[in-house]
């Protein structure tokens, strides 16, 4: 028989048994579809991050307080902005301070203890600029707001204080004093601490809530080429009386160390997809092995009319082959759509290694072998006459 042949006759249980076929195959697809969309979407969420870091940047460092050698809490030195903006590579330098002791709330009239988890911080006019955090609305302070009261919702702050939008009516109150919310945040990646804030100016903050002047981060951009050096010195220039009590980090890392840690994740879900596909493969083997039995009489018919054992044989595997391809592919066109729908979703570029398709339906079609060898050598196997005679 020439490969049309093989086909056409391969196709005839298919077509005699459609549902058969089609739950057979679909064991197949969940599992081939499971793999693809787990890589699909891994390899999606990472291009997403590398265009995330691409338009963020990888050479912002951050230098905060630690600890002191008795344990306390260790302040950075009211100068430390300005000796971390000498070190030559560092093109800009910004910062916040933690206004201690200071609540927010929505009015006047919520309970003292429904703080909603909101910070409070001072910051530089150039912070944003900095961290290269986005406004949803309103607008950032500058050198004339940030001497009055006014202040600008982190992203987190604002969904907690029910706001949704900057206006010059609306209000909040930060430490006893009523601020106008002249702007929000949209989520700072770089930079999560502002999220969960209100931010204020350096002068009001000062000289309205307290604020004892000390920065509690730190914010550099560097040279690209030179940011392993930087972040090198900046413990020693941002506190050179204490530079083990200094925390220098990049936040980038954090996000880099995020994806690396959902590649475990993604490891469990391929294990799943390939119990799945496994057990796929079992349903073509029970499919092949009950077609044998219920086709007895079209066997040792088609072998008194002349075909050898193994073109019985070849017939029942090319069915098995097909049964596994359909699956294989229309796994393969799932996978790949949910992959599509869920990047859409987030937002990320769709990214379907190549790999993963032609090593998905390979896998199905390597599990088809093997899932209608035994099938198929069993019928081959059957002589005419005992096929014939099996009622």
């Amino acid at each position: 028989m020439g490969p049309r042949d093989v086909l056409a006759v391969g196709a005839v249980g298919l077509r005699t048994r459609p549902l058969r076929a089609f739950l057979s195959a679909l064991g197949i697809a969940i599992g081939i579809a499971a793999m693809v969309a787990v890589v699909g979407i891994s390899s999606s969420s990472r291009a997403g991050l590398d265009r995330t870091l691409a338009s963020l940047g990888t050479n912002l460092l951050t230098v905060t307080p630690g600890t002191t050698m008795s344990g306390g809490d260790a302040r950075l030195p009211l100068e430390a902005e300005n000796m971390v903006g000498r070190i030559g590579p560092v093109n800009a330098v910004s910062a916040i301070g933690e206004i201690a002791d200071t609540r927010v709330y929505r009015n006047d009239r919520i309970p003292e203890a429904e703080t909603g988890g909101i910070n409070a911080y001072a910051v530089r006019t150039d912070l944003r600029e900095t961290v290269a955090a986005k406004l949803r609305g309103g607008t950032w302070l500058n050198d004339a707001t940030g001497k009055y009261p006014a202040t600008v919702l982190g992203a987190a702050a604002a969904e907690r204080l029910g706001l949704n939008r900057a206006h010059p009516d609306t209000r909040v109150l930060i430490g006893g004093k009523w601020f106008t919310v002249v702007g929000i945040l949209e989520p700072a990646p770089l930079a999560p601490e502002l999220d969960s804030a209100v931010l204020v100016g350096w002068p009001v903050a000062r000289s309205e809530l307290g604020f004892d002047g000390h920065a509690t981060t730190v914010y550099t951009r560097s040279d690209k080429s030179a940011v392993d050096d930087v972040q090198a010195v900046l413990g020693a220039t941002a506190n050179p009386e204490a530079p083990n009590e200094v925390n220098v980090s990049r936040p980038s890392d954090a996000l880099v160390a995020e994806q690396a840690a959902g590649k475990a994740f993604t490891g469990l879900l391929l294990g799943l997809g390939a119990v799945a596909l496994l057990v796929g493969g079992v349903g073509v083997a029970n499919t092949m092995v009950i077609s044998v039995l219920e086709r007895r009489a079209e066997i040792g018919l088609r072998r008194s009319l002349g075909a050898t054992r193994g073109q019985i044989r070849t017939q029942f595997l090319a069915e098995s082959l097909l049964l596994s391809a359909l699956g294989g592919l229309g796994g393969a066109v799932l996978g790949a759509g949910v992959t599509g729908g869920y990047a859409g979703y987030q937002d990320w570029p769709v990214v379907v290694p190549p790999w993963v398709l032609l090593g998905g339906v390979g896998a199905t079609l390597a599990i088809g072998a093997l899932a209608g060898l035994y099938p198929a050598v069993r019928a081959s196997r059957l002589s005419p006459t005992e096929a014939l005679a099996t009622p």
